[in-house]
C-alpha cells in the first residue's frame, strides 16, 4: 500500500500545549535546560506497583469528575475566538484514551458516575457541554497517530471550502489503566527512556499531554504545508522488521521538502527497533538534517504527542533554539541524532513525525517564512 500525500498547506493562527512543565513556551524552555519531567512512581497509581517513569500534572488516579478535566480547562480557556463546533467553524477532538481510565475504575469500584465520561463519545459530550462546543465536532481515535489525523482532517475541511477555520483539540492524560497495559509490554519498565540510544533494553516513558491549534486558510508565517500518512497493517503492535512503513512514509515527505533546510522532530519513545528504524529511515531520505525527540523528558503522551510537539517545535522557533534530545546518549542509531539544543535560524522548515501500533506513521511539513 502506498502512502497518502496530501499537500495542503494550512495556516496557524494560534498553537499552545499544556505538560507537567506547564505551557508550550514553559516546556520548550525546560526542553532546553535539559530537564525530565519523568519521575520514577508506582504504575498503578495508589494501589501501587513497580516504578516506572511517568510525567504527571498530578495523581493519575481517576476521579469524579475526571481529575484531568481542571487542566484541560485551563488550556481550553487559551483558544481564541468562541462559537466552536458550528458549520463553518467545526471541531476536531483526538486522543487515544479519552475517558477510558474511567472504564477501568467503574471496574473497581461500581460507581456509575464514571460511566458518564468513560466512552469517547460520551466524554466528548461531557467536554461540549464544558465548553460550550456546538454540534460539528469530529471525534477522532486512532493510538499515537490520533492528532496527525485530526490536523490532516482540519486541512481537508479547509481545502475542500466546508470550514473557515478548524480547532483541533487533543488530550491524553495516564491512569492506572493505561500505564498497566504499557507495563505488561515490559516497554514501560523500571528505566528511563534514551530516545535513539544504542543500549541492551529499550525502555519508554509516558505522560500527560493536552494541546489545540486553530487552523485557517489564510496566509501565515507559520503553517503546514504537506502530510504524509501510511499503515503498514503489519501486526497488533510491531513494524515490519525491514523498516518498509518508516521509509515509506518518511520518502513521501521528504518529497515535498523541495530545497528547505529542515530539522526532524521523531517519535523517539526510546524503543530499541523502532528508533532505529526511524533514524535510518530520516537519514537516508533527509541526509543531514538533524533528528530529536523530546520524550525522553515529556514521556510518551501517546495519541496528544503529534499536537503536543508541534506546540513544543513553535515554541523553540519562537525562542530561536530547538531542544535536543533530553535523555539521549552517545552511541546514537545514527549520526544525524542531536543530542544538543541547535540555533533554529539555520533552518526554514521542519518535518514532524510520529507512529502508533501496527505500523501506522505519519508525518507533516512545517514551513516557516
Amino acid at each position: 500500500m502506498s502512502p497518502t500525500l496530501d499537500s495542503l498547506p494550512a495556516g496557524i493562527e494560534a498553537c499552545d500545549c499544556l505538560t507537567p512543565f506547564g505551557d508550550a513556551t514553559a516546556t520548550a524552555g525546560a526542553l532546553l535546560a535539559g530537564r525530565r519531567a519523568l519521575r520514577l512512581q508506582p504504575v498503578l497509581g495508589a494501589a501501587g506497583g513497580d516504578a516506572v517513569p511517568l510525567a504527571l500534572c498530578g495523581s493519575m488516579d481517576e476521579t469524579v469528575p475526571p481529575r484531568w478535566l481542571p487542566d484541560l480547562r485551563r488550556l481550553v480557556e487559551k483558544i481564541p475566538g468562541d462559537r466552536w463546533g458550528t458549520a463553518r467553524r467545526p471541531l476536531i477532538v483526538t486522543s487515544s484514551n479519552y475517558g477510558v481510565g474511567s472504564l477501568y475504575a467503574f471496574t473497581r469500584d461500581r460507581d456509575p458516575r464514571h460511566l458518564r465520561h468513560g466512552t469517547p463519545f460520551a466524554c466528548v459530550e461531557m467536554l461540549q457541554r464544558e465548553f460550550g462546543w456546538g454540534e460539528q465536532v469530529n471525534v477522532i481515535s486512532h493510538a499515537c497517530v490520533s492528532a496527525h489525523l485530526g490536523l490532516v482532517q482540519a486541512a481537508r475541511l479547509l481545502h475542500a471550502g466546508l470550514a473557515d477555520r478548524v480547532l483541533v483539540v487533543t488530550f491524553d492524560f495516564v491512569s492506572p489503566f493505561v500505564a498497566g497495559g504499557f507495563h505488561s509490554l515490559k516497554i514501560l519498565n523500571a528505566s528511563l527512556p534514551a530516545p535513539y540510544a544504542v543500549r541492551a533494553t529499550g525502555s519508554i516513558g509516558l505522560g500527560d499531554g493536552a494541546a489545540f491549534a486553530v487552523l485557517t486558510r489564510a496566509a501565515t508565517p507559520l503553517r503546514l504545508e504537506a502530510h504524509a500518512l501510511h499503515n503498514e497493517m503489519h501486526h497488533f503492535t510491531g513494524n515490519r522488521p525491514d523498516g518498509a512503513g518508516f521509509d515509506a512514509c518518511a520518502a513521501a515527505i521528504a518529497g515535498t521538502v523541495r530545497g528547505r533546510r529542515v530539522w526532524v522532530k521523531g517519535h523517539g519513545t526510546g524503543t530499541l527497533e523502532a528508533g532505529r528504524l526511524e533514524a535510518e529511515a530520516y537519514a537516508h531520505h533527509l541526509p543531514g538534517a538533524p533528528l530529536v525527540s523530546w520524550k525522553g523528558s515529556l514521556g510518551h503522551t501517546l495519541g496528544s504527542c503529534g499536537l503536543v510537539e508541534l506546540a513544543l517545535a513553535l515554541a523553540g522557533l519562537r525562542a530561536g533554539r530547538i531542544p535536543g534530545t533530553v535523555g539521549g546518549a552517545a552511541p546514537c542509531c545514527t549520526g544525524s541524532v542531536a543530542l544538543e539544543a541547535f540555533a533554529s535560524d539555520d533552518y526554514d522548515g521542519a518535518i514532524l513525525t510520529s507512529n502508533a501500533f501496527g505500523g501506522a506513521h505519519a508525518a507533516m511539513l512545517l514551513a516557516h517564512d
